[in-house]
Parts: structure tokens; sequence; C-alpha cells
């Protein structure tokens, strides 16, 4: 099956989901964290891509971001491989790319998935048994948002900020989203459009985006096409 073209929408929200090949631990001590993240807020200035959350794993990144131009995301993606790989080959080693195949990355309706997508973002270590709570992992942008600390690769979302008029309270209110956790459906709903590139969001969005799209942006429809009643015809 072809791979479908890459879904960009200016101003719009997006999750990134970049994965390092199977065995390969992407970061090894704290260095390589702090390189990263180092690398990952130069290149979101300079190619004008604001950081909202994210979360490095330890064979993957997830990025929820938004650009502001069609090109944007992709030379920042590019510009992080370029950095941290030849980085961590000198440091371990080693020869070759880092990354398994393409990043994953899906556009989302900021006002009904901007909060749970942050959430399932920065909940990855608590699910993967790294940490029993969000505020221990210190690779994500969590603390950031439940007021621990201040994190200068993030830009603020403006639906985060409308989570209250003080930052007490938008702390408060963010700590109470992470403490109910998400339904299994919305994080199979996430999982899915970033894994597929289909867009995620209401009815009325989607088609929004179609207007100006030159692929689909939600899966087919399953099975056979209905085969149409055969005319009668006279005798």
């Amino acid at each position: 099956m072809a791979r479908l073209p890459r879904l960009v929408i200016p101003s719009a929200l997006h999750h990134v989901v970049q994965r390092c090949h199977e065995g390969v631990q992407l970061f090894r001590d704290e260095q390589d964290y702090l390189q990263f993240l180092s690398w990952l807020r130069q290149g979101a200035r300079q190619f004008q891509v604001a950081i909202h959350a994210y979360v490095l794993m330890p064979d993957h990144v997830h990025l929820l971001l938004t650009p502001a131009d069609g090109d944007g995301l992709g030379k920042l993606l590019q510009w992080l491989g370029r950095y941290y790989v030849p980085y961590y080959n000198r440091k371990y080693v080693r020869m070759g790319s880092l990354w398994q195949g393409r990043y994953k990355a899906t556009v989302l309706e900021a006002e009904n998935y901007f909060l749970p997508c942050s959430v399932f973002v920065e909940s990855n270590p608590v699910r993967a048994g790294l940490v029993e709570e969000a505020a221990a992992y210190p690779w994500s942008s969590y603390q950031h948002h439940a007021g621990q600390r201040i994190d200068p690769v993030l830009s603020d979302h403006p639906i985060f900020w409308a989570l209250g008029n003080t930052p007490f309270q938008r702390e408060a209110n963010y700590k109470e989203l992470m403490a109910q956790s998400l339904s299994k459906s919305v994080m199979d709903q996430l999982r899915q459009a970033t894994q597929h590139a289909w867009a995620l969001g209401s009815e009325n969005y989607v088609q929004m985006l179609s207007k100006g799209a030159s692929r689909r942006l939600v899966p087919g429809k399953r099975g056979r096409p209905r085969k149409l009643p055969v005319a009668e015809t006279s005798n």
C-alpha cells in the first residue's frame, strides 16, 4: 500500500511520534536527554514550531506542537536527526540511523483534543511502568504544567491558559485532569489517528480540513463496495 502524503496544517495542533530502532535505547544517560531537549528548543525556535507538550521515552518521543507553516514540522524533525543521531553515534561508537522509519503524525482539533492528548503524552511513563506518577518523571512537560518548574522548551497552548485565571488555578485544574486518567477509547483514538495519519476532530472540523487536502483524512469504509441492484428488464 502506498504511503499517504504528509498532512501538515499551518497553525493547527499536531501529535507526533518518532520511534527508534527496536533494541536501541534512545537515551542512555542524563546528558542524552538534556542534549536532545536543547536541540528541540533551538529547532523549535528556528523553524517556528510551538512545542506544547512532550515526553522523552527510552525508545521513542512524543511531541504535541503547532507549526507556523507547512514546512516547519518536517524541518524540525530533520534538524533533530541531523544533530542528535551523529552525537549519539559518536558517543556510543555506532553507525546508521536511530529512527524506525519516518515519524508518525496526526492533526488534532485543539478544542476537543489538546487536553486529552497532553495528558496522554505526559502519562506515558506511568503506563510504561517507569514511575508511579507523572510528576516523578523528569523528561516530560508535566512538571511545567503542574507548576513544579518552568520549561524553556514549551510554549503554552491557549487552551491550557483557559484552565484558569491564575497559574495556581491552571496548574490545579491540569493536575486534576491527570488524576482522572483517560478512557481506553480516547487513548485508542489518539494512537490510531497518529499511527495512520488520520485527522482527529469533530465531523465539521475534518470536513473543513478536507476542502484543502489532496488526500483522505479519515479511514475508508471496510468491506467490499455494495453491489447495485440489477435492473429488471421486460421480455
